[in-house]
């Protein structure tokens, strides 16, 4: 009876490479539900949040400093913040268009 060796099943798990991170971590930040971008992505919920997780805790240097919820909080209001500037910045067509026309001689 000759033995055989198990065979090597393959991994079955996906490997996200680091833009395809970026780009839905991009997404659940502008995204009101990171569940709703999870879903549009393809992917789970769940792996998303560990991505937020260690992306957080890249940019703050520690797990338990990005899990508190003074800090999380004011990353919250931190962006917020920014949008509002970022939409402030935004030069407003129709009050741009009309300093720019000459007034009619009559």
């Amino acid at each position: 009876m000759a033995t055989t060796l198990p065979e090597q099943k393959p991994d079955k798990r996906r490997k996200y490479d680091d833009a395809f991170k970026a780009e839905a971590l991009r997404l659940a930040c502008e995204s009101r539900s990171t569940r709703a971008a999870a879903r549009q992505l393809g992917i789970n919920e769940k792996l998303l949040y560990r991505w937020q997780q260690q992306q957080a805790a890249a940019e703050l240097g520690s797990a338990e400093l990005a899990r508190d919820p003074e800090v999380r909080a004011l990353r919250v209001e931190l962006q917020r913040v920014q949008r509002e500037r970022d939409i402030l910045k935004k030069p407003w067509p129709s009050s741009a268009a009309r300093r720019r026309e000459p007034l009619p001689l009559y």
